[in-house]
């Protein structure tokens, strides 16, 4: 008689007792201990053998820590298997269970399993960067080795959780590092040396890489003990390199502080213009930076990128060739013949262009009617978003210099040399009054330093003669003393488009 909750099944071997959870060697029976199965007897160790331990789950993932995103949004666990999300927070994925449920930690430690359209790859060119497990002595050491200015490493920080920003810079001769903490809001907002806040660590980089902001220089070349200074990650000059053979260099079309301007012919299909670096006016790696730039913006109103010449000297961009030349030029010669509905066309395109210069978070800081160009149907395209951020920090050094664009910059910049997209916003009130002055010099009767006094006294722009009040309005609201003040792009392209209609 077999007793309740205590029963045995032969075919399998199963054992289950209510009295013990596993029964002892000398009360267990097995089928291969019955006279039916003689000469078996051997087997049962093998029937009774345990499993191994369940090894660790990470040491199944091939592609374990391979890729870090960034949540989108906020998610909350809905069992203890899953991995709550924070908005702007980084995540290291562990394992991509199926394509819509994947394994990852957060920079805590902690794991589970999160959905995929919850959180983006970090691939940007912004987000395109590593935290290096290194000292303050050992990240000073490889700084003065590389002896760049505004070479930067990202290190961990001596606090747990938390990150360091590690800056070189040489001034006259004298170099120095500092050391900024990234630090948060208790909002979860990142910032370093000013609350310039950030939803993430890769944006807080990436603002910093075109401005100090309050650090000792900008964030000029990433460096990592592994592969030293990388200025041009994720360019790849296999896709965008031109060789020089492809190209029929024919007149000077231009110049500027940067290099000279040559139309082209590629490969004997099509105009393009063919801009070669002068010599001492930017690093090799600037000039590349303004090609990993230029490439990533993809708008009608931006001056196309078709490829880059790096195996000879002087170093070329070739772009496509807008065949009225510089904007301030055609509205010398050409702006008394064009109508009102060209020139608010013209303010419309510039505002195209630069508003999707904002939404990807890139500043112009030279913008100019100088620095736009007109094509064969008089279309108006932004040009030099890339190089021009390099030539201000090597060569307009003084804000009452004459290679300053002073007439151009807001109180900000004229005082504190701080660039933002609403720094740009007021040089767009100022090439606003270009056009619609058919290109007259902006405080034409005015030194540079006559131009500081008066803007930070709030003197402005008058109202040039065919503008309306309207459009005059509009570009007064440009020019408003503080950054806050000023409308954004977006905001400046939907008035101008109620202005047309």
């Amino acid at each position: 008689m077999i007793q309740s909750n205590q029963f045995i099944f032969c075919c399998c071997c199963v054992v289950q007792s209510s009295n013990h959870m596993e029964m002892d060697e000398r009360r267990s029976s097995t089928c291969f201990q019955l006279q039916i199965y003689p000469g078996r007897a051997r087997r049962e160790d093998r029937s009774r053998r345990r499993l191994p331990p369940t090894p660790p789950i990470e040491e199944d993932y091939e592609d374990q820590g391979l890729l870090r995103v960034v949540a989108t949004c906020d998610l909350m666990e809905k069992d203890d298997t899953d991995l709550r999300l924070i908005k702007g927070e980084e995540y290291t994925i562990l394992h991509k269970q199926t394509q819509h449920r994947w394994r990852a930690q957060d920079r805590m430690g902690n794991r589970g399993f999160i959905p995929s359209n919850y959180v983006k790859e970090m691939v940007s060119m912004d987000a395109n960067l590593w935290c290096c497990n290194i000292t303050r002595t050992e990240a000073e050491y490889l700084l003065r080795q590389e002896d760049k200015e505004g070479g930067y490493v990202l290190r961990t920080s001596s606090h747990q959780g938390l990150y360091t920003v590690s800056v070189y810079s040489k001034t006259a001769g004298f170099s120095c590092i500092r050391h900024y903490q990234i630090k948060h809001t208790d909002s979860g907002q990142f910032f370093l040396a000013e609350k310039y806040t950030f939803g993430s660590i890769p944006e807080v980089i990436t603002y910093h890489q075109h401005n100090a902001a309050g650090l000792v220089t900008r964030l000029r070349y990433l460096i990592s003990p592994m592969r030293r200074s990388l200025p041009i990650a994720g360019f790849s000059s296999e896709k965008w390199e031109i060789d020089l053979s492809e190209l029929t260099i024919l007149d000077e079309v231009g110049s500027g502080q940067f290099g000279v301007v040559r139309l082209g012919m590629w490969k004997g299909q099509g105009k393009v213009a063919i801009k070669a670096v002068k010599e001492n006016t930017m690093h090799d790696e600037d000039f590349i930076e303004e090609a990993k730039v230029m490439m990533r913006m993809d708008h009608p109103q931006l001056v196309k990128l078709y490829g880059v010449c790096l195996k000879q000297q002087p170093l070329m961009l070739v772009t496509e060739f807008m065949d009225n030349g510089c904007l301030l030029n055609f509205l010398r010669q050409r702006g008394r013949t064009v109508g009102g509905a060209w020139l608010l066309s013209t303010c419309q395109d510039i505002c195209q262009g630069m508003t999707y210069l904002e939404r990807h978070n890139y500043l112009h800081r030279d913008l100019a009617a100088r620095n736009c160009l007109v094509d064969h149907q008089q279309k108006v395209k932004v040009s030099d978003f890339g190089m021009t951020r390099y030539v201000l920090d090597n060569q307009y050094t003084s804000s009452i210099g004459c290679k300053f664009p002073v007439k151009w910059s807001p109180p900000e910049v004229l005082h504190f040399s701080k660039y933002s997209s609403k720094s740009d916003v007021w040089s767009f009130g100022v090439v606003m009054w270009e056009v619609y002055s058919e290109g007259r010099i902006p405080f034409e009767n005015h030194s540079n330093q006559e131009v500081v006094e008066n803007i930070s006294r709030g003197v402005r722009l008058y109202r040039p003669h065919r503008a309306t009040s309207q459009i005059y309005n509009t570009m007064y609201r440009c020019w408003h003393e503080t950054p806050l003040g000023r409308p954004t792009f977006s905001e400046l392209l939907e008035q101008l488009n109620d202005i047309e209609e």
